[in-house]
């Protein structure tokens, strides 16, 4: 049997996204008018199909029934347990607490430096503070509980004054577990939920909200040649059933994110496939993120203008997101990208 796959795209902004709606020639994205599209892909494994919105009728009455239900999940507004949707996109403030992560290791592990950071980011435009106490980038080992307890504790202390939306990004269910007795209010598993087979119970007992991620093989050796059939399709795929899993273990609310996992155990054909496909997620009817902030793919497409910092690279990307969509951008330099949409949404007509 043939799947079929539906991808908004041919998006409109603005006030001409407005006016579309306003006369039936577009479907708002999320429920928000700012953002519309009035063409979709009909996608298989063999062949894609695009088609104006309006001609769905020419579609044969099975993948027309398809195409009608995901546009459904696409156009729907989306409603997050502490975050508002309304106001795209969401940036998520990278908050390292680790002494070997891939751009900003060591930073800011001593004494008060993690919470000055984490004030720093606020006040640039972060909604969602995501605190880390192991690195994750290509080759890097795992450490053990205590030590990455020790690494988070102190700053997530004080920023529970605060009060402000906080994710952890572990793969530890121990460490899920206090961090959620500290106010956590979501749960960024890079793992795909797999890395602790007690992921699942500790969020099902807390009902908190989380991220499902896509990693291919672990941080130690996804980069090792990784291989799909077919890279967007593969993962929504691994979507699919993994929300299908966490239903099947009584997980019903739907304060869930997507992350497609750029650079987790793709090369940088994978990575450029992925963003310039993005816009299939929304199919899957949950906010999607996604973390492009310094990666490595930047550098191979820069060539000699790479620079550490990567921040042209990471502006570009996360505007190509916004402009597809992507809720949520995860990102180190709040202040830049914030700066970035803001005259993006400016010049807009």
């Amino acid at each position: 049997m043939i799947k079929y796959y539906t991808r908004a795209c041919n998006f409109y902004y603005g006030s001409i996204s407005k006016e579309k709606i306003k006369k039936k020639l577009s479907i708002p994205l999320h429920g928000n008018e700012l953002i519309s599209f009035d063409t979709i892909e009909i996608i298989s494994r063999k062949n894609i199909k695009r088609i104006n919105v309006k001609k769905l009728n020419k579609l044969q009455p099975k993948i027309k029934k398809k195409a009608q239900y995901d546009i459904k999940q696409v156009s729907k507004k989306k409603i997050f347990k502490g975050l508002e949707l309304t106001n795209l996109p969401i940036l998520m403030g990278v908050l390292n607490l680790t002494p070997d992560s891939f751009s900003d290791g060591g930073k800011y592990t001593k004494k008060n430096l993690g919470e000055l950071h984490a004030q720093k980011l606020i006040k640039d435009g972060s909604d969602i503070l995501d605190i880390g106490g192991e690195a994750t980038n290509p080759g890097s080992k795992e450490i053990n509980l205590e030590e990455e307890w020790k690494r988070i504790f102190p700053t997530l202390l004080k920023l529970k004054k605060i009060k402000k939306f906080i994710s952890l990004d572990t793969r530890k269910s121990e460490i899920m577990e206090r961090g959620i007795k500290n106010r956590v209010n979501l749960i960024n598993d890079i793992s795909g939920l797999d890395h602790d087979v007690n992921t699942i119970n500790i969020l099902l007992k807390t009902k908190i909200p989380f991220v499902i991620h896509h990693i291919q093989g672990n941080p130690k050796t996804m980069q090792d040649n990784p291989k799909y059939k077919n890279v967007v399709l593969d993962i929504y795929d691994f979507f699919e059933k993994k929300i299908k899993y966490i239903r099947s273990k009584g997980i019903s609310h739907n304060n869930i994110i997507l992350d497609p996992g750029i650079g987790f155990g793709k090369n940088l054909k994978h990575n450029i496939t992925l963003l310039r496909n993005i816009s299939i997620f929304h199919s899957l009817g949950f906010p999607v993120m996604l973390g492009t902030s310094r990666k490595r793919f930047i550098k191979y497409l820069s060539g000699t203008n790479d620079s550490k910092e990567r921040l042209g690279g990471t502006i570009s990307s996360n505007l190509f997101a916004m402009m597809q969509g992507v809720q949520i951008l995860r990102v180190h330099d709040v202040n830049e990208v914030n700066q970035s949409i803001k005259v993006f949404n400016s010049l807009k007509f």
